[in-house]
Protein backbone atom coordinates (compact mmCIF):
# COMPACT_ATOMS: atom_id res chain seq x y z
CA UNK A 1 0.00 0.00 0.00
CA UNK A 2 0.98 3.12 -0.76
CA UNK A 3 0.25 6.16 1.52
CA UNK A 4 0.52 9.56 0.06
CA UNK A 5 0.18 12.77 2.32
CA UNK A 6 -3.75 13.01 3.83
CA UNK A 7 -6.20 11.98 6.00
CA UNK A 8 -7.23 8.02 6.52
CA UNK A 9 -9.79 5.71 7.95
CA UNK A 10 -9.39 2.09 8.72
CA UNK A 11 -11.16 -0.69 10.80
CA UNK A 12 -12.34 -4.32 10.72
CA UNK A 13 -13.09 -3.83 6.51
CA UNK A 14 -9.57 -3.29 6.02
CA UNK A 15 -8.00 -4.95 8.84
CA UNK A 16 -7.54 -6.52 11.91
CA UNK A 17 -6.82 -6.05 15.43
CA UNK A 18 -5.92 -9.33 17.83
CA UNK A 19 -5.38 -9.60 21.53
CA UNK A 20 -3.01 -12.37 22.14
CA UNK A 21 -2.14 -13.85 25.47
CA UNK A 22 -0.11 -16.38 27.06
CA UNK A 23 -0.35 -18.66 30.28
CA UNK A 24 1.96 -19.05 33.35
CA UNK A 25 1.58 -20.96 36.74
CA UNK A 26 2.36 -24.33 37.54
CA UNK A 27 -1.23 -25.74 35.96
CA UNK A 28 -0.22 -23.63 32.19
CA UNK A 29 -0.86 -26.76 30.93
CA UNK A 30 -4.56 -27.02 31.29
CA UNK A 31 -4.98 -23.14 29.72
CA UNK A 32 -4.91 -22.28 26.12
CA UNK A 33 -3.58 -19.49 25.16
CA UNK A 34 -5.98 -17.21 23.37
CA UNK A 35 -6.45 -14.92 20.52
CA UNK A 36 -8.94 -12.19 20.99
CA UNK A 37 -10.35 -10.09 18.25
CA UNK A 38 -11.57 -6.63 18.25
CA UNK A 39 -14.60 -6.65 15.98
CA UNK A 40 -15.74 -3.30 16.33
CA UNK A 41 -12.98 -0.32 15.84
CA UNK A 42 -12.32 2.79 14.38
CA UNK A 43 -8.73 4.08 13.59
CA UNK A 44 -7.87 7.51 11.62
CA UNK A 45 -4.23 7.98 10.47
CA UNK A 46 -3.05 11.88 9.49
CA UNK A 47 0.12 11.14 7.17
CA UNK A 48 2.74 13.55 6.58
CA UNK A 49 5.17 11.87 4.24
CA UNK A 50 7.95 13.68 4.33
CA UNK A 51 7.89 14.68 7.76
CA UNK A 52 6.84 11.55 10.20
CA UNK A 53 6.63 13.60 13.39
CA UNK A 54 3.98 15.62 12.16
CA UNK A 55 1.74 12.38 11.27
CA UNK A 56 -0.60 11.20 13.74
CA UNK A 57 -2.59 7.60 14.43
CA UNK A 58 -5.96 7.59 16.42
CA UNK A 59 -7.67 4.24 17.41
CA UNK A 60 -11.03 3.47 19.45
CA UNK A 61 -12.27 -0.09 20.29
CA UNK A 62 -15.17 -1.34 21.81
CA UNK A 63 -14.05 -2.83 24.78
CA UNK A 64 -17.52 -5.39 24.22
CA UNK A 65 -16.51 -6.10 21.23
CA UNK A 66 -14.11 -9.03 21.88
CA UNK A 67 -14.10 -12.15 20.88
CA UNK A 68 -12.05 -15.31 21.49
CA UNK A 69 -10.84 -16.61 17.56
CA UNK A 70 -8.72 -19.12 19.30
CA UNK A 71 -7.45 -21.09 22.16
CA UNK A 72 -3.98 -22.59 21.62
CA UNK A 73 -3.09 -25.98 24.22
CA UNK A 74 -4.60 -26.69 27.20
CA UNK A 75 -6.31 -30.36 27.93
CA UNK A 76 -8.98 -29.90 25.56
CA UNK A 77 -9.87 -27.57 22.79
CA UNK A 78 -11.88 -24.41 23.54
CA UNK A 79 -15.61 -24.80 23.22
CA UNK A 80 -18.49 -22.12 22.41
CA UNK A 81 -19.53 -22.24 25.95
CA UNK A 82 -15.90 -21.24 27.18
CA UNK A 83 -15.82 -18.89 24.96
CA UNK A 84 -19.10 -17.23 26.08
CA UNK A 85 -17.94 -18.01 29.60
CA UNK A 86 -14.53 -15.93 28.49
CA UNK A 87 -15.94 -13.15 26.95
CA UNK A 88 -18.17 -12.54 30.17
CA UNK A 89 -15.05 -12.72 32.22
CA UNK A 90 -13.24 -9.78 29.77
CA UNK A 91 -16.09 -7.40 30.28
CA UNK A 92 -16.57 -8.08 34.52
CA UNK A 93 -15.92 -5.64 36.78
CA UNK A 94 -12.16 -7.75 37.22
CA UNK A 95 -11.04 -7.18 33.69
CA UNK A 96 -12.09 -4.42 31.52
CA UNK A 97 -15.49 -3.24 33.28
CA UNK A 98 -17.11 -2.34 29.87
CA UNK A 99 -19.98 -1.53 31.62
CA UNK A 100 -18.06 1.67 33.04
CA UNK A 101 -15.47 2.04 29.99
CA UNK A 102 -17.15 0.87 27.20
CA UNK A 103 -13.92 1.91 24.91
CA UNK A 104 -10.21 1.42 24.95
CA UNK A 105 -8.49 4.36 22.89
CA UNK A 106 -5.00 4.79 21.84
CA UNK A 107 -3.53 8.33 20.38
CA UNK A 108 -0.14 9.19 19.21
CA UNK A 109 2.46 11.13 20.84
CA UNK A 110 5.60 10.66 18.24
CA UNK A 111 6.17 9.09 15.27
CA UNK A 112 8.98 7.97 13.80
CA UNK A 113 10.77 6.10 10.97
CA UNK A 114 9.65 5.78 7.52
CA UNK A 115 6.35 3.88 6.45
CA UNK A 116 8.10 0.52 5.76
CA UNK A 117 9.60 0.70 9.50
CA UNK A 118 8.30 2.94 11.99
CA UNK A 119 7.83 3.37 15.76
CA UNK A 120 4.46 5.00 17.18
CA UNK A 121 4.55 6.36 20.45
CA UNK A 122 1.21 7.28 22.10
CA UNK A 123 -1.43 7.20 25.38
CA UNK A 124 -2.96 4.00 26.00
CA UNK A 125 -6.19 3.99 27.95
CA UNK A 126 -7.95 1.45 29.39
CA UNK A 127 -10.62 1.26 32.23
CA UNK A 128 -9.27 5.35 32.76
CA UNK A 129 -6.68 4.73 33.16
CA UNK A 130 -3.43 5.69 30.55
CA UNK A 131 -0.34 4.50 29.57
CA UNK A 132 2.42 5.42 27.50
CA UNK A 133 2.94 2.56 24.94
CA UNK A 134 5.58 1.69 21.98
CA UNK A 135 3.69 0.10 18.32
CA UNK A 136 6.22 -1.57 16.29
CA UNK A 137 5.07 -1.51 12.66
CA UNK A 138 5.47 -1.38 8.89
CA UNK A 139 4.76 -2.65 5.44
CA UNK A 140 5.06 -6.07 4.85
CA UNK A 141 5.85 -5.35 1.16
CA UNK A 142 2.52 -7.15 -0.20
CA UNK A 143 0.45 -3.87 0.92
CA UNK A 144 0.00 -4.74 3.84
CA UNK A 145 0.91 -2.23 7.02
CA UNK A 146 0.92 -4.63 10.45
CA UNK A 147 2.97 -4.54 13.72
CA UNK A 148 2.61 -4.75 17.61
CA UNK A 149 2.80 -3.86 21.00
CA UNK A 150 3.06 -5.37 24.11
CA UNK A 151 0.40 -3.99 26.48
CA UNK A 152 1.24 -4.81 30.72
CA UNK A 153 -2.53 -5.36 32.27
CA UNK A 154 -1.43 -4.53 35.95
CA UNK A 155 -0.07 -1.48 34.50
CA UNK A 156 -4.23 -0.33 33.82
CA UNK A 157 -5.41 -1.83 37.00
CA UNK A 158 -6.36 -5.04 35.89
CA UNK A 159 -5.34 -8.27 37.85
CA UNK A 160 -4.56 -11.23 35.17
CA UNK A 161 -7.22 -13.86 34.96
CA UNK A 162 -6.28 -17.08 37.62
CA UNK A 163 -7.39 -20.09 38.03
CA UNK A 164 -7.11 -23.13 40.27
CA UNK A 165 -6.13 -21.07 43.32
CA UNK A 166 -3.43 -19.38 40.72
CA UNK A 167 -1.74 -22.19 39.61
CA UNK A 168 -3.32 -20.97 36.08
CA UNK A 169 -2.65 -17.53 35.72
CA UNK A 170 -2.58 -15.08 32.25
CA UNK A 171 0.92 -13.82 31.65
CA UNK A 172 0.72 -9.81 32.48
CA UNK A 173 1.56 -8.95 28.93
CA UNK A 174 -0.27 -9.45 26.26
CA UNK A 175 0.67 -8.89 22.97
CA UNK A 176 -1.61 -6.52 20.66
CA UNK A 177 -1.57 -7.37 16.62
CA UNK A 178 -2.70 -5.45 13.83
CA UNK A 179 -2.70 -5.56 10.08
CA UNK A 180 -4.09 -3.03 7.75
CA UNK A 181 -4.74 -3.86 4.36
CA UNK A 182 -6.30 -0.30 3.05
CA UNK A 183 -6.71 3.45 4.15
CA UNK A 184 -10.08 4.76 3.52
CA UNK A 185 -9.10 8.43 2.23
CA UNK A 186 -11.53 10.99 4.03
CA UNK A 187 -12.11 14.07 2.63
CA UNK A 188 -10.52 17.30 4.10
CA UNK A 189 -7.67 19.67 3.34
CA UNK A 190 -4.32 17.61 3.46
CA UNK A 191 -5.72 14.67 0.57
CA UNK A 192 -7.81 16.96 -1.93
Amino acid sequence: MTVSDGTYEFGPSTGRLLIKTSRAGLGRKVGHDLTIEATRWVGNAVVVASDPGNSSVTVTVEAGSLSVREGKGGLKPLSDADKGEIKRTLESEALLHTAEYPTVTFRSTGITGTPEDFEITGDLTIRGRTQSVTVHGGSDGDGTVCGWATVTQSAFGIKPYTAFMGALKLADDVRIEYAVTKLEPLPGPASE
